[in-house]
């Protein structure tokens, strides 16, 4: 591999008009071609072998009428009464313009409280709204449409507002918060390079490669319902890769110029060595992503999709664009120097980081015992997690979908937002004589607000659909225990009813539970099969029991500890102000696998970085105490700007309004600062010199079975090309470079 990367890196190089070009033409043809196919975000909640899935197939079957989308019109006023005339023909007007809207199948009449026998107001009243058709096959159309026939009402100062299960608002990429990512980027490259020039070239390759690949997702949403938030996510995590995936190979490429190669073989070099440490990382990321696929849920493996295909272009572009690149720079990478910054390459010898290695390496007792407490302090909040979705409740203040949430609480009562489905299956039963008496025993539940008393009937009359009001919030645990007991109790016993085939308890309230429960069902075993992967990939490439099996652990903790932080801020409300968010709020349900699936892939490319270079340094003076200062020198300057830019990129996201990409930017961002620090710069080279030569202890029997798989890739490689006279220069050697002659520069690029 290594060889085919070198000589891509050297062909990039002589043929960069061609490779820039045609990314150039890649990049427009890609986005001509989203913008023509005009995809669209949407949920699909498709959760196979669930109880909701069954009553969905249930009521698609028999009762397609009542099988697709609902949407929710809540209608009020500050002052006066809904009863007057005038707002009576107001609201009889919209609700006949609704009804006439396309895939709209029936607008039910409205509802206000005294009609529920509950606290009189006549301030409030809402209405339901059935569609034909699915939310992702109707799209955005139908909330616009709702929103226009409302005007005329609320200029007459009514109140309307919009919830359910319409997209009414959507999923936006780029923005304020974005841009700070940038800006801190931006500042770190030109702190780690020095050079205006070499700062640039990490940030146009990850923005074209970005650029490539949301192209890409939104070409696929034209094919597929692609989750709403699935663009931001792929941002976020395409964004943080490609800058840190160019970071790496430019470093690489700048020492090698500084030991006197030419342009084309310093950039094959560097593609060969770096490039294959960044495909490395770059395709565990991708394999981690796609394995959310095992998870069953369809919205989950298609958000691992989207992600993948970002990544995926941010390494074709880091390992194809940025050569291209690199030529065109030459041996001007380091011009437009910035003043009182030092154009330093990654090596710290006798510098902060070597210091600090000696003097870990020398009290390395004290620092495990403290980083660990550290860690599993910050782990422990995690075993209270409770996982869910948000929901409108949760949504930014003054929204549409908010106002109706919060209207619809104070009018009718929290269980109003997330009413329960009941499906019947009635075979061959009477249905009069069935459903009273299932109406009655959910209706005699502590936690049941309202049940319907007139349950909807097909054609047919072997299906009915009943509605269930619960006392209790969407999110609360409440509710949830409410449907797991309808299902265990209640439910059953109506289903050995003689006739009846099969009663669900579904609707969208339902649906964030079956998906909570079997994400919470499957995580285990994801995250041990994806420890499993690590251990036996490092167990490879290092050639070490212990070192794949204190990446493992070490891994695991940083990761746990990164998930008890999201539960202290957005659980327990620690500092959830900062972010806007003023409620305790549910851990977003796929949020820990696929954050997972991330940081393991994040996690291999900083562990394969430094351990490759600490085994480097072993290999040659088996002086363990040597070896792992020699490796955080070498690395420690890299890492700490890769860190830098991924958790400005990540906490940048965190300052949005979609919840969602705000526990994962908060959670991405807390992880990389712990794996950058705590675990890389203090764990790493304090269990190293606990163990002394212990670390790459391998039985000599499973050495001889493992293959051998060079990450690095020099021993397989050439050997180097120089400027003329232009000797090889030791890396570690403070170099100044002359200008060289400007012949001899052009011939080496």
């Amino acid at each position: 591999m290594s060889r085919v990367l070198y000589r891509l890196g050297r062909s990039a190089v002589r043929r960069r008009r061609r490779v820039l070009g045609g990314w150039l033409l890649a990049l427009m043809a890609l986005g001509l071609a989203g913008s023509m196919l005009g995809g669209h975000t949407a949920d699909d909640f498709t959760i196979p072998g669930t109880e909701t899935q069954r009553a969905v197939d249930l009521l698609t079957q028999r009762f397609s009428s009542e099988s697709g989308a609902t949407a929710r019109m809540v209608i009020s006023v500050d002052d006066g009464d809904l009863a007057s005339p005038g707002v009576q023909t107001g609201i009889a007007d919209l609700l006949a313009r609704t009804a006439e809207q396309p895939h709209v199948v029936n607008v039910s009449p409205i509802v206000t409280p005294q009609m529920l026998d509950l606290e009189p107001d006549r301030r409030v009243a809402f209405a339901t709204i059935q569609y034909d058709s699915n939310a992702p096959e109707l799209g955005t159309a139908p909330a616009r449409r709702l929103q226009s026939a409302a005007q005329p009402l609320r200029h007459s100062g009514v109140r309307v507002d919009f919830g359910g299960e319409l997209q009414f608002h959507g999923q936006q990429i780029g923005g304020a918060s974005e841009g700070i990512g940038l800006i801190v980027a931006i500042f770190v490259l030109l702190v780690a390079f020095g050079s205006v020039v070499a700062m640039g070239l990490p940030l146009v390759t990850a923005m074209l490669g970005l650029g490539a690949g949301l192209s890409l997702v939104t070409i696929g949403s034209s094919l597929v319902t692609i989750p709403t938030v699935a663009p931001t996510l792929a941002a976020m995590i395409g964004l943080g890769v490609g800058i840190d995936y160019a970071l790496i190979i430019v470093t690489r490429h700048r020492e090698h110029l500084r030991q006197g190669m030419t342009v084309e073989e310093s950039v094959g070099r560097a593609i060969a060595t770096a490039g294959q440490a960044v495909l490395f990382a770059g395709t565990t990321v991708i394999i981690a992503i796609c394995g959310l696929q095992l998870v069953g849920i369809p919205l989950v493996a298609k958000m691992g999709y989207a992600t993948a295909a970002v990544v995926l272009v941010s390494v074709i572009a880091a390992l194809t664009l940025l050569p291209a690149l690199l030529g065109f720079a030459g041996h001007a990478i380091d011009k437009l120097k910035i003043p009182l910054v030092k154009a330093g390459g990654a090596i710290d010898q006798d510098g902060y980081a070597s210091r600090w290695s000696g003097h870990v390496g020398r009290h390395p007792r004290r620092y495990v015992v403290g980083s660990l407490l550290l860690l599993i302090a910050l782990t422990v909040p995690f075993f209270t997690i409770r996982l869910g979705q948000t929901d409108a409740g949760n949504d930014p203040v003054g929204s549409t979908t908010r106002r109706a949430y919060d209207t619809l609480s104070a009018g009718f009562g929290k269980g109003f937002n997330g009413p329960l489905m009941i499906a019947v299956d009635l075979g061959r039963a009477d249905p009069d004589s069935v459903l009273p008496a299932l109406v009655r025993r959910i209706a005699a539940d502590r936690d049941v607000a309202f049940a319907a008393p007139q349950p909807i009937l097909n054609k047919q009359r072997d299906t009915a659909i009943l509605t269930v009001f619960p006392k209790s919030s969407p999110q609360d645990a409440a509710t949830q225990q409410l449907v797991h007991r309808l299902r265990t109790g209640v439910v059953p016993e109506a289903a050995r009813t003689p006739g009846v085939r099969a009663v669900y308890v579904a609707g969208e309230t339902a649906a964030f539970i079956d998906i909570s429960d079997k994400i919470s069902s499957r995580l285990p075993v994801f995250i041990g099969a994806v420890l499993l992967l690590s251990f036996l990939l490092l167990l490879v490439v290092f050639r070490s029991i212990l070192v794949p099996l204190k990446a493992a652990l070490l891994n695991l903790l940083g990761i746990g500890a990164a998930y008890g932080v999201i539960v202290m801020v957005f659980q327990w409300g620690w500092g959830a102000s900062l972010f806007g968010v003023t409620e305790s709020l549910p851990i977003i349900a796929f949020l820990p696998m696929f954050m997972f699936a991330i940081l393991f892939g994040l996690s291999m490319d900083y562990e394969v970085f430094l351990m490759s270079r600490i085994r480097e340094e072993w290999l040659r003076c088996r002086d363990n105490q040597r070896s792992v200062t020699a490796g955080i020198s070498h690395t420690a300057r890299v890492i700490t700007a890769a860190a830098i830019i991924m958790i400005s990129v990540f906490g940048s996201f965190a300052l949005g309004t979609d919840h969602t990409v705000q526990m994962m930017g908060v959670g991405l961002a807390t992880a990389i600062f712990l794996d950058a620090t705590v675990i890389r710069m203090v764990l790493v080279p304090a269990t190293m010199n606990l163990l002394g030569d212990r670390n790459w202890w391998l039985p000599a029997w499973l050495d001889r079975l493992l293959p051998h798989l060079d990450i690095e890739g020099e021993q397989a490689l050439p050997s180097p090309e120089y400027l003329p006279g232009r000797g090889p220069v030791s890396p570690l050697e403070d170099v100044r470079e002359p200008e060289p002659d400007r012949e001899l520069v052009g011939a080496a690029r």
